[in-house]
């Protein structure tokens, strides 16, 4: 970064990335682990997935967020869908491609990809 004009346009390109929250409407949250062990597993790329297709599909009601330490590093990158009522789903050992998956089943179809979740193992 190298201006003032540069650092503006990194903003106005992440401010449509971010989802703002309306606690009077419900919302699906998506949060990945982006602690040092979940960084150096490969949560970037899952992030960065996850939030493009959210925003790409237009999926109304997602918001796509991240979160520090979930705790369980062996399993790393991990994403927790909470689903409008608060109930959780934990997706372990995630990568680009199940990123996709979780969106086009889960986020869009309602359906739980149960061969990634933590109960799974």
């Amino acid at each position: 970064m190298k201006s003032l004009a540069e650092l503006k346009a990194i903003k106005e390109k992440m401010q449509g990335q971010v989802g703002i929250r309306n606690n009077d409407q419900a919302e699906t949250r998506v949060v990945v682990g982006m602690a040092t062990c979940g960084i150096a597993a490969g949560a970037r790329p899952v992030l960065q997935t996850l939030s493009t297709l959210v925003q790409e599909k237009n999926i109304p009601g997602v918001i796509v967020t991240q979160t520090g330490c979930i705790g369980l590093c062996q399993y790393e990158p991990i994403v927790e869908v909470y689903d409008p009522e608060g109930e959780k789903v934990t997706y372990i050992n995630m990568d680009e491609e199940k990123a996709k998956e979780i969106v086009d089943k889960h986020l869009v179809r309602g359906a739980v990809v149960t061969e990634y979740t933590v109960g799974n193992i």
